[in-house]
Formats: structure tokens, sequence, C-alpha cells
């Protein structure tokens, strides 16, 4: 285990490690990656929004359909459910595209951080278009970028670039946090 890795562990406690850490991006970003990641990293629980999707969300996907807000509202107070049952700090991977998306997740869990993973539209196509087995695919890439409104600096959001490896973004985020 690295030096890093312990020092973000015995710091975890600590008043800059926010109770929630969001990872946020459109499909293709790496957000779970990057979260299970920064989870393991911080001695953290982990969240993955995609597994609280309903049956009709899914099938949504799968068939190249974005979904709409109504769809999303019972997903996010689903993933919002589960983080507020797990134990602090908690790391959630979630597409959180709108800013009201964002405002219910610090209305529902209080204080968090969003870290946003975002790249070239060329690059999250290539790697959606090499995913298998997950309902999310090229197809939906549009419809995500249509819908997703970047955090804004009064969000005070960590920005990352996903042409970067894995654990050098979570060596930034770890740098922020601690800043």
């Amino acid at each position: 285990m690295s030096g890093r890795i312990r020092e973000a562990r015995a710091a975890r406690a600590a008043p800059g490690i926010p109770d929630f850490l969001v990872v946020m991006g459109i499909a293709g970003t790496g957000k779970t990656e990057i979260g299970r990641r920064l989870a393991e990293a911080l001695d953290a629980s982990f969240v993955e929004a995609d597994t609280f999707h309903s049956a009709a969300n899914v099938e949504r996907m799968r068939n190249g359909i974005g979904l709409t807000d109504d769809d999303r509202w019972p997903w996010l107070n689903a993933v919002c459910d589960a983080a507020l049952a797990e134990r602090r700090p908690v790391v959630i991977a979630c597409s959180v595209l709108k800013r009201r998306y964002r405002d219910l997740f610090r209305l529902r869990l209080g204080r968090l951080r969003i870290l946003f993973l975002h790249g070239s539209t060329d690059l999250i196509a290539e790697r959606l278009g090499e995913r298998r087995n997950h309902f999310a695919s090229a197809s939906l890439l549009e419809s995500q970028i249509e819908a997703l409104e970047p955090p804004q600096p009064d969000e005070s959001p960590i920005v990352l670039d996903i042409a970067e490896p894995p654990d050098a973004i979570v060596a930034h985020i770890l740098a922020a946090l601690e800043a």
C-alpha cells in the first residue's frame, strides 16, 4: 500500500473529507472505475448508482433512449437512500448530469463534493464502443451531452480530465481534498 493511500485512510475523518464524494460525468467517463479506486484509497463506502435503475430505465437505455427527468427522480432518490445507509465517507458514482439533480443530492445528503469527469467526445465514444454487457452504449452519447449541465464554480467541483490514467486522476482528487 502506498504512503499516499495510508495517509488518505488516516485522514478520512479529517475536516477536508466530506461525508459524500460524488463522481459525476456522462456515460463512458469512468465514474465506476474512479469511484471504486477512490473509495479504496479512502477506505470509504462505495455506491454505484447504476445498480439502482429501474428495469424500465435500463430497458430504455438499452434501446438507446435517454432518460427524462421523470425517469430519473425515483432513481436519484434511491441512490441517496443507499448512500445514507452506508458508513461515511461514501463515494457515489452517479451521472447527476443536471444542476437540479446535484441540488437534490445536496438537500438529501448534506455536505458533499462534486468530482467532475470530463473528456473529449471522441474518447468517450471510443470507450462506449468498447463496452460489453452494459446498458449505456454509444447510442446514448448525444442525449447525455445534451442533458449535461457542467458543475459551476459555486458548486466547487474538482474537475478531472479522463485522458489521464485512473491512478493519476485519483491522486489529483486526493491532493485536491487535502488542499
